[in-house]
This record gives C-alpha cells, structure tokens and sequence, in this order.
C-alpha cells in the first residue's frame, strides 16, 4: 500500500503520524511511504532520518497521493482539497470540528478513520489515552502559569510552601485527563478535587495518588460549590465520539473570583464549560467575566518530541494493519471497525450523526 505523512499545518502543531523506526518498518512490509518534506522536523526528525528509513520526500501533494494518509490532527480547510476515497487516519473529533470537514468527508468519499473512537478489546481508547496524559500534565502546568499576577491571574501559586498547600484545583471529569491533571496538581503541592461520575474511578485517583484528593459526584450543585471556591478549574469531560456535555455553566463561570483559571481540555470535543471557545498555541487566552480561559484544540502540540513518540507507540500496530489488510482490517477488528466515523459517503458514527442532525445519512460501518 501506498502509506502518505503530510506535515501537519494547524497553528503551532509540530507532532507527526510515523516516526523512522516506524517507517522503515513499513518498507520492510512492502509499502511505499512517502513523507512530506519537513514533516517531522517540528518533533526532532530530519528529512535524511526518513530517506534512510527507507521513506520517499516529496510536497504536500505527494504525501496526500496515497491509499492511507497518516496525520496527526483533523484536516482543516486548505486541506480539504486532498480529501478523496482514500482512508484517511488521524484525530478527527468530527463533533467538535466544524461541520463543513463531516460534509467534504462525505462528499468525497473518504474513509475516515478517528484515533480517538477506536476502542482496544477491553473497551478502552488506546491511542487517545498518551494524549489525555500529556493533556493532563499540561493542564494543571499551564493553570499554573497563568494564575500569576503578569499573566492577569490571582497570583495564587500551585504549590506547597513550608509544608502547606496553596492554590485550589477543580478537576471535571475522572477519566485519564483527570487522573493526570491530579497527579500533576497534586505533585505541584495545591488542594485537588476532583467531580466524576464513575466512584470506581474517584476510589482508584486517591488510592494512587493521594487519599487527601477529594472525590465527589459531578452534580450540579456540588460543581457550582466547588467552582466558587476554586483558583484553576480544569475540564476533563469525554463521551465517545459525541460533543462534551456542559457541566460547568456561564452561571458558575460567573461565580468564579477574578483572575482564576480554567483549561478546558474538552476543547476539541466542543468544551464541557459553557463559556469555552476554541484557541490555538498562538493566542491561547482569553477572560470572560473575569475568568481567564486556556482552551488550546491540540495541547499536546506543545510538547511535539514526546507527544509523537508516545502516539505512534499507540498507533503504529493499527497503521500496520490498515497498510497490510487495507478495509479488511476494519471487518476484522471490531474496536478498530468503531473508529470508522465515515465511510464512502456514509456517517458509521452515530454520535457525530446526531450532533449534525445528519442521521439519514447514518449506517452502522457493519452493514455497509
């Protein structure tokens, strides 16, 4: 199969789909890679490391002339051009994206194959997952950062000093965002808390962690009590494929002292707190009623070194398969068949469907 690495052009996204060792491993197998020029250099990989690979260089047209495009983030629309009946594999978040990608995707035919649907044999999501941890890490670094008074925040340090704790931190969510962003906020020295809706979860983050972290129900009451009172409050809400649910409302927002902090990193599923809107690595803030807000759509672009290693480690066994068995491999695989969001001029996502209000064009990827 014909395998295509183009670089990566959304705002300050230096992470790449294959790296040289991953690459070489394909040619080994029979495919033809070719890579974009410059693709990898953002995560520290050269041109030559490619070419001694065994990959070709070429432009961008080159790398998106393939059987099996392999990106990092969602197309955006200078890259639309490209799209064709080719699979196509990488983080689409199609229900936070904007709608125009899902209408091209199914206009042209392609198979799109999302990282972040597709579930291994235990229902988990092993290639969003290094990305919710280094997501995690970030959120409670970058809340950090902007409490201090030169960024306009409270000037409340995340840290302990003298032996006692400072800064009070809001995790929404108790998934591997949430498990990350606690240990990281923890481990600075603030007050955690943390509001999930699976106590199995709540029980495991202060069993390995700290059984000081303190664990209730996402409720709304109980949010809007905790969000008055906390400096940094970090969204971590994830539905499978579905737009983030609002758990904090403007109204909450509004309650929260003047130069708090929220990192909404439901971001790229459309936000869990009402008043989020999507930034990039270039103006990544901005304050609503006082609050100021970090709503990044590809946080983990910030750290593109170990992102890119973590996430082809994730990913490289599904590309292997899709290059070596093309769409046989979806029929085979039921975890990699529900990464399939759309399927020549098909929604296989229920999801996306329903958020677009386009389910008269949905089929399950099974029937197709």
């Amino acid at each position: 199969m014909r395998v295509g690495v183009p670089k990566e052009i959304k705002d300050n996204e230096n992470r790449v789909a294959l790296t040289p060792r991953h690459v070489s491993v394909l040619v080994e197998a029979g495919h033809e890679v070719v890579v974009e020029t410059n693709a990898g250099l953002g995560s520290g990989f050269k041109d030559d490391e490619y070419l001694r690979a065994g990959a070709r260089i070429g432009g961008v047209k080159d790398a998106w002339d393939a059987d099996l495009v392999l990106k990092v983030k969602e197309p955006i629309e200078s890259e639309y051009a490209y799209l064709r009946n080719q699979i196509v594999f990488t983080f689409f978040h199609l229900a936070g994206a904007p709608r125009s990608l899902t209408e091209v995707l199914l206009e042209r035919g392609t198979t799109a194959v999302a990282y972040e649907t597709l579930e291994d044999e235990l229902g988990r999501l092993p290639i969003l997952a290094p990305m919710s941890a280094v997501a995690g890490n970030m959120a409670a670094l970058i809340g950090g950062y902007y409490l201090a008074e030169f960024n306009g925040g409270r000037g409340v340090q995340l840290g302990k000093v003298l032996g006692m704790r400072h800064g009070r931190v809001l995790i929404v969510g108790d998934g591997v965002v949430a498990y990350h962003a606690a240990q990281t906020a923890w481990g600075l020295g603030a007050e955690v808390s943390v509001a999930g809706i699976d106590k199995a979860k709540g029980e495991r983050i202060r069993r390995e962690i700290a059984d000081d972290i303190a664990f209730f129900v996402a409720e709304p009451d109980a949010v809007a009590r905790h969000a008055c009172e906390a400096d940094l409050v970090i969204g971590a809400v994830l539905r499978h494929g579905a737009r983030a649910d609002y758990v904090v409302t403007e109204d909450m927002v509004r309650s929260m002292q003047p130069g708090s902090v929220i990192v909404d990193v439901s971001i790229d599923q459309g936000g869990c707190v009402e008043t989020s809107r999507p930034t990039t690595h270039s103006k990544p803030v901005y304050v609503k009623h006082g609050v100021i807000h970090y709503c990044v759509t590809n946080m983990p672009g910030a750290y593109p070194r170990t992102s890119t290693i973590a996430l082809t480690e994730a990913s490289f066994p599904y590309i292997l398969s899709l290059a070596s068995q093309g769409l046989a491999a979806l029929r085979d695989n039921p975890g990699l068949a529900k990464a399939v969001n759309v399927h020549r001029g098909y929604l296989t996502c229920k999801p996306v469907a329903e958020t677009f209000g386009l389910m008269e064009r949905y089929t399950a990827f099974s029937e197709l």
